[in-house]
């Protein structure tokens, strides 16, 4: 994240909705990054970002959906700490990249933005 105080700020400024719609986004990126063989720093950024979001929105989302996001939150740092292995491996990154597609359809359905018509 290139300026965290801007990116922040400008975060925080949608609704909690909203913001889980961005998370969903980063881990459905991080989805069809895994299926690449390039994109590695991308997709590093795109964790990081991902915990900071959970940071800066789980104090003001539902307690159910807070317990969640600390466990996407756990998740996404247990990756970041293995990230230059989990890249290496094509089975092991494909397998990140199906959780991360399933975490993002979980976290959109969290922000009720399916349900808005």
């Amino acid at each position: 994240m290139h300026n965290q105080a801007v990116v922040r700020e400008r975060y925080l400024r949608d609704a909690v909705p909203t913001r889980l719609g961005g998370l969903a986004a980063n881990l459905r990126r991080i989805h069809a990054f895994a299926r690449q063989d390039t994109g590695h720093e991308v997709v590093a950024g795109l964790i990081d970002e991902s915990k900071h979001f959970i940071e800066w929105t789980a104090r003001e989302a539902p307690l159910d959906t807070a317990a969640e996001l600390v466990v996407l939150q756990v998740q996404l740092a247990r990756w970041q700490g293995r990230w230059p292995e989990i890249w290496s491996d094509g089975p092991q990154r494909a397998e990140v990249g199906e959780q991360a597609r399933v975490w993002s359809d979980r976290v959109l359905q969290l922000s009720g933005l399916l349900a808005v018509s």
